[in-house]
């Protein structure tokens, strides 16, 4: 029997704070509030001055494997989770070759079950991802897939997209879209405007993603699927989005951190770490991103984790790939932009653990098959997967210091507000004191 009990910590509902005492035996809890007694041998965790909440939930976590595993594997990437409070990642299917069959799936189940976290799978759309013929997604949903997607480019093909939803439905998955219509979008490297003309460099336009926004509401008003957009990463699009939920259809969106932290501006030095499809948006997308997460316009947070190769991202500006790390600091930055108020708590878990996952479909009342419950209560009977967050501690960005196999973080030497101080993953307590076990 394996056994601990996290002490002295405010423990976050869905909708109240309450102080208290959590005991986890044999992977699931069995008591919270003031433990007076608790079984011989079992480990502490000291959660003073900190929030417990359930385990955080990445949508959009590209592992790489396989075909890229010098950047990433899902075995470093899922380390990197851990030490982010991450207990589920939604592996990307834009892998080499893409996460399009029985045997590539199966294959990155197999080998996230030997990591010390729960790696779901989001299975391609489309076959290569090339937007030519749907994938099969029905073989693919049997082996637990819940979520589909050609994330890095689009489903361009407005009738093969509206197939899809209607093939989805009757599954009872979602698809999710990397909204870039790419016949404004191609060959842009940052976000057209001012900026990208002084530096002379081509401009992905924010109509390219609003353009592809709008058509999908519109498949979705049309099918009745369900259906979430990645990355956002405008006030239009938010606001589109928005206004299709208020209509009652059934459309959720994330934010990813670099969105709602960085700006085109940070492109100015030239310097591809700061590249990134969608790209750094306006100044004013970026406080425009910040109001909708206080104010509980947004579904998720979604790191949008893409590690590359050092010596990719030292190629020139417009020749390195797009993409930053995000596992390790996606907390830190949300509750940056997040900033005061005593409903703060409350808003972060919505955000990184339970709007994910239901969104991600791995919730106790889903019964997944291949995985254990997210998002949840900390209340008896629900499976052990938990993060204590210390919303106090200070600490600076060390790109040498990370989990990652890959170093293309944008905040490296940045001193962030937060931090992770244990992660309890399948029932097992992984990190402590901000240390992997």
């Amino acid at each position: 029997m394996s056994s601990l009990v996290i002490r002295n910590g405010m423990i976050a509902g869905a909708t109240s704070l309450e102080m208290g005492d959590v005991l986890v035996v044999d992977g699931t809890i069995v008591e919270t509030g003031e433990i007076s007694s608790v079984p011989s041998g079992v480990a502490v965790v000291d959660a003073e001055g900190c929030w417990v909440g359930p385990g955080f939930v990445d949508l959009h976590t590209h592992l790489r494997e396989p075909g890229r595993e010098e950047a990433e594997t899902i075995e470093s990437g899922a380390r990197a989770g851990a030490i982010g409070g991450f207990t589920a990642l939604v592996a990307m299917p834009n892998t080499e070759p893409a996460l399009d069959s029985v045997a590539l799936v199966s294959y990155v189940l197999e080998r996230g079950a030997r990591t010390v976290l729960d790696i779901a799978v989001a299975g391609a759309i489309t076959v290569g991802r090339a937007g030519e013929r749907l994938a099969p997604m029905g073989e693919l949903a049997a082996l637990g897939v819940r979520l589909f997607t050609d994330d890095g480019t689009g489903v361009q093909d407005p009738s093969l997209m509206r197939r899809a939803l209607t093939y989805a439905a009757p599954l009872g998955v979602r698809l999710a879209q990397h909204c870039e219509d790419e016949s404004l979008a191609s060959n842009g490297t940052m976000n057209e405007g001012a900026i990208s003309s002084r530096l002379g460099l081509i401009g992905r336009p924010a109509l390219a993603e609003e353009l592809m926004v709008m058509r999908d509401i519109e498949l979705v008003r049309l099918t009745g699927g369900a259906l979430h957009f990645l990355h956002l990463s405008t006030a239009r699009s938010l606001a589109l989005v928005h206004e299709a939920q208020r209509q009652g259809l059934r459309v959720t969106f994330e934010v990813a951190p670099h969105h709602f932290t960085l700006d085109e501006s940070a492109c100015e030095g030239f310097d591809p770490i700061f590249k990134v499809h969608p790209p750094l948006r306006s100044a004013a997308d970026v406080l425009a991103l910040r109001e909708a997460l206080r104010s509980g316009m947004v579904d998720a947070v979604a790191t949008d984790h893409a590690p590359h190769a050092p010596e990719l991202k030292d190629l020139a500006f417009d020749e390195a790939p797009a993409g930053m790390l995000g596992l390790e600091h996606a907390a830190s930055l949300t509750l940056e932009a997040l900033g005061g108020g005593s409903d703060v708590a409350l808003r972060f878990f919505e955000l990184l653990s339970r709007g994910p996952a239901r969104i991600a479909q791995l919730r106790k009342s889903d019964a997944h098959p291949r995985h254990s419950s997210h998002g949840g209560s900390l209340v008896a009977g629900e499976d052990a997967n938990i993060v204590v967050f210390d919303p106090r501690a200070r600490w600076h960005v060390d790109a040498d210091g990370l989990q990652s196999r890959a170093r293309n973080t944008p905040y490296h030497g940045r001193e962030l507000l937060g931090r992770v101080r244990a992660t309890v993953a399948k029932g097992q307590l992984i990190v402590n004191e901000g240390l992997l076990i």
